[in-house]
């Protein structure tokens, strides 16, 4: 028996997604894993992640995961009560990167699939909805726009609820596995 729910939220950079991942996990259990893909390569991404471990705060263990974000879901589902990984779309940069373009198809596939599998806990996933703005001038930063939208897509299908966050404001696109406003 399913008791736990999949949660994609998604909007643009500084949009509130992570604020209100974090809300909606801390009304969702309390036995919480918080899994960050994010690399502290320079300055201003260590000012992000520092930012970001404390408005977690204490109560939540966490995952450093850049990559290997299926078989972490695999392994600790049954640990926690909620899991909440962000984000997809700075772990799809990280595939883009260690593995070949061919090979992104493949491990998309997988992780969808260990999404629709899991049961035991709340997973709530935090991305980027990239494909709204400017059309990108070079050829990987457009891989990655049409990657990103794939994936967005696929895991927006698996997904019991998907909320769009706009200026701080949820939208609620996607309920009990339905879609909301479909003409």
């Amino acid at each position: 028996m399913k008791t736990g729910k999949l949660y994609l939220i998604l909007g643009g950079v500084r949009s509130g997604k992570s604020a209100y991942a974090l809300k909606l996990a801390n009304r969702l259990g309390n036995k919480k894993l918080f899994v960050a893909t994010a690399e502290a390569r320079d300055q201003e991404m260590k000012d992000r992640i520092a930012e970001h471990r404390a408005r977690r705060g204490p109560d939540w263990d966490t995952a450093e995961e850049p990559v290997h974000i299926t078989q972490l879901l695999q392994q600790k589902a049954r640990s926690y009560k909620v899991i909440l990984i962000d984000c997809l779309t700075l772990w799809l940069s990280n595939l883009i990167l260690k593995y070949e373009e061919k090979n992104v198809e493949q491990l998309l596939e997988n992780f969808t699939k260990v999404l629709s599998q899991i049961k035991e806990c709340h997973v709530i996933l935090v991305s980027n909805e990239v494909g709204m703005g400017i059309v990108p001038e070079n050829k990987l930063a457009r891989a990655f726009r049409d990657w990103a939208g794939l994936m967005n897509q696929r895991v927006a299908q698996t997904a019991d609820e998907v909320i769009l966050m706009i200026a701080g404001i949820p939208t609620k696109i996607k309920a009990d596995g339905k879609f909301q406003n479909l003409a």
